[in-house]
């Protein structure tokens, strides 16, 4: 019996779609820049990212009015979500949780040694000139400005660690790419997850125009419209009223012992989040911001039992990561009979399964990531990181992958910061530094711009990619390749983009804003730390961690066993993440309308209702986009609808 049923043959990919991508590549890498580096306003924290559904919008717009002059000209939805595949693969790469944290990197920790923080002393020795720039004069232009990187001496300075940086991260990618080759069709085909991210752009492209003559779809988008036009004027002239949607504190309800235990609470009313959270399975939409409150209660809790003179408890952060282990576990066990056949395939075994439709076959997916995992094994272990240690620290990054991946295909979340589940924070948690050595430490440092957050990782954009091609009939073998070409040019587009840019008006001239100096800070500070106070095992931050994988397990169990259980154990993981802090309200509004729609209209009207909630979304970021681009034009700070 065949694996799947005969699908329709895949549509090539057009040259004209991969070149206008390529040609939309550095313009959307400037705006990027414009607005992250130089104006600290973040298209890239939330997805879909803003600045991909607002080019889309305007490709989308273009190729409906073409089509009634010259149909040939015209793209279809196929071209049309080649060019977001391709975006939004570069700017996740672009963005500030990875270029824009690697190039400040580079030259940070010479440019700042001194006589008092005695960074010579204490980890040149460790550092890899090879990956770096230390060159005084050449750092000098970078920081002061009023010169130009294209000069031989700059230009020689910076191309050959940006070449290896360069081959690094395409190793990640190639890497990510395989993963999914090889869960894509359990978590795809045989869960048949929702991908509810995906829909937006799905729908803005859809030949039919059905979208744009939704009438509810236009309520929707007038709605997030009006209030970003009246907030905009608001920004310009106060007298104007303000309608409060952005995030604000309400802690000030919680100043008095033992509420005031549980820190900053912040209340927001997005209208895009709402609406791209609208596509959440209901559950989940429960669970995230109840698990949301029960960490607040927990803090509450412990300052009533006075458990508050350790400033770490609740030790939520280690609870997460018991469970994020927790989860891990179960989908792999819940896939072990899809990777059971594909083991046997791979080895030839008798096995029914059939991955002719796949990117690259199953056998090549796993060669690639062997022979991936060893160029990462040679190129962390030149840097200095023992060899020990590498397949504990990728196995985490990989395992992490996995599950944002898993998070963003099921659960649909627009923010995933996660940054304490990152590898370097785990492992030294787990063994202390001591155990480590300066050299491993040191490279955990320097891997900082690619596992400081979660929040624009690759590999989530990578499984949509692809979910993408089987919903609109894109050949997902060339969308493979696509995918890592798209990664290396924005490598190499952004280095460029930015090293313009310090060059230009100086790194530390205060032209920009805290990334420039402050990633660089936070990666050598840390450094410095971690060699001057070495630590042991943290017993007790193990022993949360075992607290929040039992619990894992009982929630799954209880899944499992019980249709009425509510409860999702994808809530508890992000409970203390950055996106819930800020957004848990928007979840909260998207919950009740979910289920007052579903409780009264039933499915049909809540399909009917869909393109209201996404016209929400693209009247926010549509307008977010227009102010975005009008500052940059005219060179002024107008308002910012995200964060």
């Amino acid at each position: 019996m065949r694996d799947h049923l005969q699908k329709q043959k895949p549509k090539g990919i057009s040259n004209r779609a991969i070149m206008l991508g390529l040609i939309l590549l550095p313009i959307n890498g400037y705006w990027i820049s414009q607005l992250e580096v130089v104006r600290y306003t973040h298209l890239t924290l939330t997805v879909p990212f803003t600045n991909v559904i607002f080019i889309l919008l305007l490709v989308t717009i273009f190729s409906l009015i073409i089509k009634k002059l010259i149909p040939k000209l015209s793209l279809d939805q196929n071209e049309q979500m080649v060019v977001y595949v391709m975006l939004s693969i570069a700017s996740a790469i672009a963005s500030i949780d990875m270029i824009q944290i690697l190039i400040p990197t580079m030259g940070h920790a010479f440019w700042f040694n001194t006589p008092e923080n005695e960074w010579e002393e204490l980890f040149w020795r460790y550092l890899p000139m090879w990956l770096l720039v230390s060159d005084h004069n050449v750092l000098s232009g970078y920081y002061k400005g009023e010169t130009s990187i294209y000069k031989i001496e700059y230009i020689k300075a910076w191309i050959f660690p940006l070449l290896w940086w360069l081959a690094f991260i395409l190793a990640l990618v190639f890497v990510m790419l395989c993963i999914n080759v090889l869960v894509r069709r359990q978590w795809t085909e045989r869960e048949r997850l929702t991908y509810p991210i995906i829909q937006l752009p799905l729908e803005t492209t859809d030949n039919t125009g059905k979208f744009f003559k939704n009438k509810l779809m236009w309520i929707g988008f007038a709605i997030s419209a009006s209030i970003s036009i009246i907030n905009a004027l608001n920004y310009f002239n106060p007298s104007i009223p303000q309608i409060p949607v952005k995030r604000r504190s309400i802690a000030y309800i919680f100043s008095e012992k033992p509420w005031n235990a549980m820190g900053n609470v912040q209340l927001s009313f997005y209208p895009f989040v709402i609406g791209i959270s609208f596509m959440i399975p209901l559950d989940l939409l429960l669970s995230s911001w109840i698990f949301y409150w029960l960490f607040k209660a927990q803090q509450v809790t412990g300052s009533m039992l006075g458990l508050t003179s350790s400033s770490q408890f609740p030790y939520y952060n280690e609870q997460a990561f018991g469970a994020f282990i927790g989860i891990s576990i179960i989908l792999f066990w819940s896939a072990k009979t899809h990777f059971g056949r594909i083991i046997r395939g791979i080895f030839n075994i008798k096995s029914d399964l059939d991955d002719s439709s796949e990117p690259i076959t199953y056998r090549k997916a796993l060669l690639g990531i062997v022979g991936g995992g060893l160029f990462l094994l040679i190129f962390s272990t030149k840097i200095g990181m023992s060899i020990w240690v590498v397949p504990i620290f990728f196995g985490l990054y990989f395992l992490l992958g996995m599950f944002v991946t898993r998070m963003r295909a099921e659960l649909g979340f627009l923010v995933h910061n996660l940054s304490y589940l990152k590898p370097s924070t785990v492992i030294v948690t787990l063994l202390g530094t001591r155990s480590l050595g300066a050299g491993t430490l040191t490279t955990f440092s320097l891997y900082n711009f690619f596992i400081r957050t979660c929040r624009c990782h690759p590999m989530p954009h990578q499984l949509e990619a692809f979910k993408i091609a089987e919903k609109v009939n894109i050949d997902s073998k060339k969308l493979f390749a696509i995918m890592i070409l798209s990664a290396g040019m924005s490598v190499i587009v952004m280095s460029w983009i930015i090293l313009h840019l310090y060059y230009k008006f100086g790194a530390n001239s205060g032209y920009f804003e805290i990334w420039t100096i402050g990633l660089g800070n936070e990666v050598y500070r840390q450094l410095q730390n971690w060699l001057y106070y070495p630590t042991e095992t943290d017993t007790t931050a193990i022993s949360f961690m075992g607290l929040g994988f039992l619990f894992t397990i009982f929630l799954s169990f209880m899944r499992t066993r019980f249709l009425w259980w509510p409860f999702h154990p994808l809530g508890y993981v992000i409970a203390n993440d950055w996106g819930m802090f800020n957004l848990w309200s928007c979840l909260l509004v998207s919950y009740l309308a979910k289920m007052l729609i579903l409780k009264h209209g039933g499915l049909k009207t809540y399909r009917k209702s869909i393109p209201f909630f996404l016209g929400l979304a693209l009247g926010d970021y549509t307008l977010g986009s227009i102010w975005s681009i009008i500052g940059i034009i005219f060179n002024i700070t107008i308002y910012q609808f995200f964060p």
